[in-house]
């Protein structure tokens, strides 16, 4: 069973080998949050803390949530990979994070994907989205018969 160690690890190679250009300008956290059947994975950006009753940015920070079934070492490391890249994609992008925001919607237009073939990412994008298709469905079907 994986934890959050390893997706920690997984999150600092993917940011060295593909984002390295992107800036750390906020706390970046990543963690395993339920089991969810439509949800591969997140990304918010927390409230502004008050102080006197007035907000601040200073604090907020970016958390990666990633989808509690990738605990099981069933699901290859490069469909985590990939789902964590997708997220860094909008961190990147100034979504949930403090950067500039570079489009106004942040998936119209297929921009993530546009984004990862520009670092190099189509291979893993392409490998995801077929295990994703031929065992998502099936691997949820088997655990819901075992619940």
């Amino acid at each position: 069973m994986r934890d959050h160690q390893w997706l920690k690890n997984r999150l600092e190679i993917i940011w060295k080998n593909y984002f390295a250009d992107v800036g750390l300008v906020n706390n970046v956290f990543v963690k395993f949050g339920r089991p969810c059947q439509t949800r591969l994975g997140s990304i918010k950006l927390s409230k502004p803390r008050t102080f006197l009753g007035h907000f601040s940015k200073e604090g907020r920070n970016s958390l990666i949530t990633i989808n509690g079934y990738f605990k099981d070492e069933f699901f290859p490391e490069y469909v985590v990979d990939a789902v964590l890249a997708h997220e860094l994609t909008h961190y990147a992008h100034g979504f949930a994070s403090p950067h500039a925001q570079k489009h106004r919607h942040p998936h119209k237009n297929g921009v993530v994907k546009k984004e990862m073939q520009d670092r190099g990412l189509e291979e893993l994008l392409k490998k995801e989205k077929k295990w994703i298709k031929a065992n998502w469905q099936p691997y949820l079907l088997k655990r819901s018969k075992n619940d």
